[in-house]
């Protein structure tokens, strides 16, 4: 399945201001998450940003509301799969998308229940595993075995925005060419 611009949407999962610090791959995760940001505003792909807890978790990263700019809102969750908080759950059905873009953080608790409920529901989940952080690497790594037995796609931002692109003659070629380098 090729996945297109106009059937997706994306979920950027819990990327704050306590949690990111602890992540193993931080630096990773932050550069990739901007950089996976950036391109799908180019694609005009459709985004939700949730934070856990923001009392106690903090705020989204600057860097990555610096990315969204003037258009930053988030969406407070508890639950740690999206699907358990019925805002979230009505803004993502009402986006009217079939795949659903998945980043952020821990791999293998939020990022990983919010792509298995996305997939009982009937969405395609894709897991953007260089955008997906946990504390440790062995955590993250099963998280990502775990979606692929899900029926989860996994795969890169930049193989990612290759896709939804579709080739060198998408309008935004050149622009998302010179985030990816």
């Amino acid at each position: 399945m090729i996945i297109k611009a106009n059937e997706t949407a994306a979920i950027i999962v819990d990327v704050q201001e306590k949690l990111m610090p602890a992540m193993y791959n931080e630096a990773i995760v932050e550069r990739n998450v901007n950089r996976l940001v950036s391109g799908l505003q180019l694609l005009e792909v459709p985004m939700i940003v949730t934070q856990q807890y923001t009392k106690g978790i903090g705020m989204t990263i600057p860097s990555v509301i610096e990315t969204f700019g003037e258009g930053f809102n988030y969406m407070e969750k508890t639950s740690f799969g999206i699907y358990g908080e019925a805002p979230i759950k009505e803004a993502v059905d009402g986006l009217g998308k079939k795949n659903i873009i998945v980043c952020g953080t821990e791999t293998h608790v939020c990022v990983l229940q919010t792509c298995i409920q996305l997939k009982e529901a009937g969405f395609q989940p894709i897991m953007v595993v260089d955008a997906c952080g946990s504390r440790h690497e062995e955590d993250r790594l099963f998280g990502i075995e775990r979606a692929k037995q899900e029926g989860v796609i996994v795969t890169t931002y930049e193989a990612l925005l290759f896709e939804l692109m579709g080739g060198a003659t998408c309008p935004v070629f050149r622009q998302i060419s010179k985030i990816v380098k």
